[in-house]
Parts: C-alpha cells; structure tokens; sequence
C-alpha cells in the first residue's frame, strides 16, 4: 500500500476547516495591522484615478480587478478599518489551500492532498503574502490559476477564462498560463485546445503594447547585465522555495534543492513524467526567470523574498506530491511520515508566528506616525512637504496623507503604544529648528 492509497474520510472538510481556523487565527492576530509601503501609492492617487487608471500596471503587473477591488474597499470602508482588507486577503490564501488540496488530491490521492494543504495553510517562509493584504493581488492570482489547471482537462474554455481572471489580477496568471500551455502543447489529443488560450495571449499583448510597456521599474533599472545575472536569480530563487515548503531557508537551500529535484526526477524516471507536471516545472522554472529580468539587478538573493516563496511554493507543492505518491504506507513508514509533515508544519507556523510578532511592532510604529500626524494638522510648525516615514510610508508627504484622510477616513483609531516612534515621527514633520 502506498501514500497514493490511503483514503481519508470528510479529508475535504477537513481541509475546509483547518483553513477557516487558522486563517480566522491570522485575523485575529494581525488586527492591529494597518496599511503599509506600496498600499499608500494607491491611497494618496486613488481620488484622481479614472478609466485608463484601472488599465496602468503596478510595477510591471496588470492590475485591473485589483484596483477595482481596492477603490471599492476605499469608497466603503475607506482607511478607518483595515480589517476587510485583511479579510479579503485571508479569504484568498483559504481559496488557495482548498484548490491545492482538489488538484494535488486528484493526483496524489486523499492523504497527500490534506499534507500539501497543511504545508501551504503554515507557509511561514511566504508569510508576506499572508499578511500584508495588498498582496491579496497575487493570492487571487494563484487562486484563479489553481482553479485554471483544476478544470483544464475537462473545461480547457473555462479554464481560460480563470487564467484570463488571474492576470487581471497580477502578472502571477503568466506562470500558470505557461503550465497550461505545456501541458496542452506535449499531449497531441489535447493541442487543438491550446486555441482556447489564444484570446488570452492576444489580450495581454495587447494590454502590454498600450499600458504595460510603460510599467515603472525599480531603481536601479535592469540593465542587459541581468541576462548573465538571471540563471544564478533562478537557482537561488528556486532553493528558497524550496527549502520554504517547510520553513528553512538560507545556504540550506541548496541542498535541499537538489533533494527535491531528485524526488522529482526519481518519480519521473520511474513512472513517466506526464505532460500536467512538466507544465508546472516549466511554470515554475520560467516564474524565476522572467521576474529575474526585471529584479536581477537588486542582488541575487531578492528572489528568496517570502512574498515569491509563496508563489513557487504552491508549484513545488504540487510536484513534490507527485514525487511524493509512491511512498510505502505500512508499518514503520506510516509514524515517521506523520512526523516529518507534523515538524515541517511546526516549523513553518513557528516562522509564520515570529514574523507576525515582528509585524505588530512595525504597525505600532506606523500607528504613532498617524497620531503624529493627528497631532500636527494646523501646526504652522509642520512641514506639509516633508516626507512622512520613510520605512513604511515612503514617498508620502503630510499634505498628501491629509487629503487621503479627508477622502476616506482616519486611520489613526488605536491608541499610541510606542512612545519613543511617536516622538520620533514628530520630528520627522516638523520644520527644523521650530
């Protein structure tokens, strides 16, 4: 009998459970979180957005229902709570461990599905993305890809359209149009669906010709030099995630890269790869390489930011439980399996926990900075020019912050618990020698 074979009674609902507990737990213990760093650049231009707005891209990603999601949130709740943008977040990352869960339990059966849902529910090396809710761009993103190779076999027309939904989300959808193109592409009963894709590709051609191609880069700009920089970006990217699926990281990485592309191989050479997990090798591969043209020139080891660990953890999470199908179930085996998922679950949610502990003291800061603000409206002592906060604020003036409030609201409603920040915030927007 092999992990394949073990059947797991209600394992769904299980999954659907354990997903409701622990996202309602990160609720919870980031309640006190507030918005950060990229959120403010839509804050402070949403009263001017119009029409070709919702087209522009943020960084190099389309952002279409993104933005619409985020005006809507604006318009309604505005900045006075940021628990609905958590929610919608968690909501997100919940879609997410129930559609791996559905794929990798068609393939690797009941067992491996509820692990591989486990690992990703306590993902602490991507816990960027779990708790910062403007990443709710790309966890829809995975979601609607997920959702895309879920029903690519059966429905290859719906399953354009979630890809189609995804990339109106983040650029993220790229990688799992490429998985479903592959796939499509190396099954010759199968390649008269690619056509199903082919809207899809003209689409996003076109988006890019008219908005895309104008996207911002970081500073410094990628040069040519990230052509020769770009196969080291994928490896390390590649080993974090890796090493990531069960809460490691750093050199250890590299080993464990090469551990998991011998399962991988391992399973492939013994069973045949079939087309569905080459697709999602190659979208995996080609996630790393194609944001290592444009990120390569901010160091090698930018591509082990948690909030790409997520992305490729979700891809390696579905290989490794092919690779995983084949392990004997009896006896000894059955303990020692449980033990290893139980410790790597352990220590991912330990890492999940510590970095949401760190979390809490910057929101405290950002939460003196607005009661510095507060404090300060009329002062003719206050720079109104001035920058704010460059750690989590950057680029924000007072003046700015002030017409966000006036548009949607006072964020300031906690009580100041760092005293120390709030006397350092003062002196950040007040006019020299005043």
């Amino acid at each position: 009998m092999t992990a394949a074979d073990v059947r797991v009674p209600r394992a769904r609902l299980i999954v659907i459970l354990a997903a409701l507990v622990v996202c309602s737990a990160l609720l919870w213990l980031t309640r006190s979180f507030t918005f950060y760093f990229d959120e403010w650049t839509f804050i402070t231009t949403a009263p001017d957005w119009t029409v070709a707005t919702y087209f522009q891209p943020h960084n190099e990603h389309p952002s279409i229902l993104f933005r619409l999601i985020y005006s809507a949130l604006l318009h309604s709740v505005g900045l006075r709570s940021y628990l609905p943008y958590m929610a919608l977040l968690l909501i997100a990352h919940g879609a997410n461990v129930v559609l791996l869960f559905e794929l990798v339990r068609r393939r690797a059966g009941d067992l491996i599905g509820v692990a591989a849902a486990a690992l990703l529910l306590v993902l602490g090396a991507g816990w960027e993305d779990m708790v910062w809710a403007f990443q709710m761009a790309w966890l829809a993103s995975v979601a609607f890809g997920l959702a895309a190779l879920l029903v690519l076999d059966r429905r290859p027309a719906l399953a354009a359209g979630f890809l189609g939904v995804s990339l109106m989300f983040s650029a993220i959808g790229l990688f799992f149009a490429v998985a479903a193109a592959v796939q499509l592409a190396l099954a010759p009963d199968r390649r008269r669906d690619l056509r199903w894709l082919a809207p899809v590709a003209v689409v996003l051609a076109a988006w890019y010709v008219a908005f895309g191609r104008f996207a911002n880069h970081p500073n410094p700009q990628p040069t040519a030099a990230n052509l020769l920089l770009d196969p080291v970006y994928a490896l390390w990217g590649l080993s974090q995630s890796a090493a990531g699926v069960i809460g490691e990281g750093g050199w250890v990485g590299l080993p464990l890269l090469v551990l998991a592309v011998l399962a991988v191989a391992w399973r492939w050479r013994r069973h045949g790869a079939d087309a569905f997990a080459i697709g999602v090798a190659t979208g995996l591969v080609a996630f790393y390489l194609v944001t290592g043209l444009t990120r390569a020139q901010l160091g090698v080891q930018q591509s082990g930011a948690s909030r790409y660990i997520y992305v490729a953890g979700v891809l390696w999470l579905i290989l490794l439980a092919d690779a995983a199908r084949g392990l004997p179930w009896r006896g000894t085996w059955r303990p020692a399996l449980v033990a290893l998922v139980f410790l790597a679950c352990f220590n991912s949610a330990a890492l999940l926990f510590s970095f949401v502990a760190a979390r809490t003291v910057l929101m405290a800061w950002e939460h003196a900075d607005y009661a510095a603000l507060s404090a300060e409206r009329g002062d003719p002592c206050l720079n109104s020019a001035g920058g704010v906060d460059p750690l989590v604020m950057p680029f924000v003036t007072p003046a700015q912050y002030y017409r966000a409030v006036d548009y949607f609201g006072d964020p300031a409603t906690l009580p100041v618990t760092d005293q120390a920040a709030f006397a350092a915030a003062l002196a950040r927007i007040r006019k020299a020698g005043c």
